[in-house]
Order: C-alpha cells, then sequence, then structure tokens
C-alpha cells in the first residue's frame, strides 16, 4: 500500500523549506470544545424541582462530560460558581409497555447534579 507508507511522508517533511508558524497567546484563554454542547438540557422533574431549594440543579448533560467540563459550562452560561458536580449514568434499558404488551426501549442519558454556593441561582424557567 504505497499510498499510506511512511516515506512520502518523510519525503514531504524535507521538501518544505517553511518556518513553523509561531502562535502568541493573547489575554483570552481559547478552548478546543463548545461549552455550550456539554449541556443538552436541564431535567425539570418534580424530584429535580425540589431540590432548587437546596441549590442543587439537575441537568442532561452530553454522553462525552467529565465533571470539569459540566463545571466549567454551568460557570460560564449562568455566571455561577459551582461547589459540587454529580455525574450519573442512566444506562438504556428495554421494558414492557403497560398499553401495547410488548417491550419498549428506553434510551440512556448522563445526568449531572451541580451544587452550587449559597447565595447563587439559576432561572431555568
Amino acid at each position: 500500500m504505497a499510498l499510506f507508507s511512511r516515506t512520502k511522508k518523510t519525503v514531504e517533511a524535507e521538501t518544505s523549506t517553511a518556518a513553523p508558524k509561531v502562535v502568541v497567546p493573547t489575554g483570552a484563554q481559547t478552548t478546543d470544545r463548545n461549552i455550550a454542547a456539554v449541556l443538552v438540557k436541564p431535567l425539570v422533574t418534580e424530584k429535580a424541582v425540589m431540590q432548587h431549594d437546596n441549590q442543587v440543579y439537575t441537568f442532561i448533560v452530553a454522553k462525552s462530560a467529565t465533571k470539569y467540563s459540566v463545571h466549567a459550562a454551568i460557570s460560564a452560561l449562568y455566571k455561577v460558581t459551582p461547589v459540587k458536580v454529580n455525574i450519573v449514568n442512566k444506562l438504556p434499558r428495554t421494558a414492557m409497555s403497560r398499553s401495547k404488551g410488548r417491550p419498549v426501549s428506553h434510551s440512556g442519558y448522563k445526568k449531572a447534579y451541580v451544587y452550587l454556593k449559597s447565595g447563587d441561582s439559576i432561572t431555568l424557567v
């Protein structure tokens, strides 16, 4: 497979005489990820709304989200300081439909509990 051989890359590297570009950092922090894509949507259920009095907010987040990325997204989008972030994976499952009597599949998702500093709040509605 000469198309993917290493010799071609070394020949191109030897023939290129362009100087490498030097990137000068600015004062702003650059990220290679989309912070808004971390949070999918807020989870508004009866249990989640009752936790708002304790400064605990629940969000459905992307499958690849980590605690650090959720922390950064909450502080950037809502301008509040999270104290703690817990993440729960809800696995996909199949259950029997009560009305149709056949199996129905429920997709899985990732859920994040965000604990805020006292005095901070997020308006979801």
